[in-house]
């Protein structure tokens, strides 16, 4: 498994701190899913993608402007047929290349992903997966036993704890280390888009359950297995504790499949559009980011977390965090 690189590190310190300017471009790539997951709202959203000429540009753009990670997502990065020209144009221009998918798609479409160097499958429960998915998680793995027999790079599998997988997550943790691949963790935040009925079903209600299963993850990282969460990350999920800067809206650049600029998943904030300019956007709305990262209540997002405390210069975030 490719290791924590202190060369790049230095290089996204450099266009954060120095520079001002964020170091990933997170683009929801299109706008239609192949499921329907009741605690999304991402796939109830009815807009426009771009066109793929657009994408590319929209690349050359982000590169000239210092970013060197390309983040596909939302809603299922694989229902989009151009995925593989978009990822190696990335890759031509030297950029890092990510991608997020539910995994349904991941068998048949193994071979596009050449120009894939990290590949993020979200996976929520071996027995519970049904329940929260609603579909046979057996199609979720034999994709990612297939990607591991094909890609060279790193997989990851990523799981949401919710009310609903508890039971799940140690299975969960031993199936990644049968399987060769990293796992992480995140709780389930509360989105705008998920109604109080379906909120009361799949919230944590035994929290002294959760802790202790927290703290498991916590021990079974210390003993070696492939989580990739940091133990600062995994102590602020257990205590439910936002102890950290938020400074997701200083590290990512935010897109829609419509080309929207906004802030970040939790503060969607329409900041301009690319059409406008990714600097001009930049620049005109530092004001502005910083005042809704002041006025945000905070999150636990794996991603956010983790690369504002890399941002800060957290000892153990930069000598362990491989997933960045």
């Amino acid at each position: 498994m490719r290791t924590f690189s202190p060369i790049l590190a230095l290089r996204a310190l450099w266009q954060l701190r120095v520079r001002k300017r964020p170091i990933v471009l997170s683009h929801g790539i299109n706008a239609r899913c192949n499921m329907h997951c009741e605690f999304c709202e991402y796939w109830k959203e009815e807009t426009e993608e771009m066109e793929t000429e657009e994408v590319l540009k929209l690349l050359d753009e982000a590169r000239s402007f210092g970013i060197r990670y390309y983040n596909a997502w939302t809603v299922e990065p694989l229902l989009r047929d151009e995925l593989p020209q978009i990822m190696a144009h990335a890759h031509s221009l030297g950029m890092i290349t990510s991608m997020i998918t539910n995994g349904k798609l991941l068998k048949q479409r193994v071979h596009d992903l050449n120009d894939v160097d990290y590949l993020s499958v979200s996976v929520d429960g071996i027995d519970a997966y049904k329940e929260i998915r609603g579909m046979d998680p057996e199609v979720v793995f034999e994709g990612i036993r297939a990607a591991v027999n094909v890609c060279t790079n790193p997989i990851l599998m990523n799981c949401v704890i919710s009310g609903q997988n508890l039971d799940d997550i140690d299975p969960l943790i031993h199936k990644a280390q049968e399987l060769g691949v990293w796992i992480s963790f995140e709780p389930l935040n509360e989105l705008e888009g998920i109604g109080n009925e379906i909120w009361n079903r799949i919230k944590v209600k035994d929290i002294d359950k959760y802790e202790n299963i927290i703290n498991l993850i916590i021990t079974r990282k210390k003993t070696g297995y492939p989580i990739i969460n940091s133990l600062t990350y995994l102590k602020m999920v257990r205590d439910r504790n936002m102890d950290f800067n938020c400074r997701a809206s200083d590290i990512i650049l935010n897109i829609t499949p419509n080309g929207n600029i906004e802030n970040c998943r939790i503060k969607t904030e329409k900041l301009g559009h690319i059409s406008d300019g990714l600097e001009n956007v930049w620049n005109r709305s530092a004001k502005k980011r910083k005042k809704i990262s002041q006025e945000c209540n905070g999150c636990l997002f794996f991603g956010y977390v983790e690369g504002s405390l890399l941002y800060d210069l957290k000892p153990e975030v930069m000598a362990h965090y491989e997933w960045i």
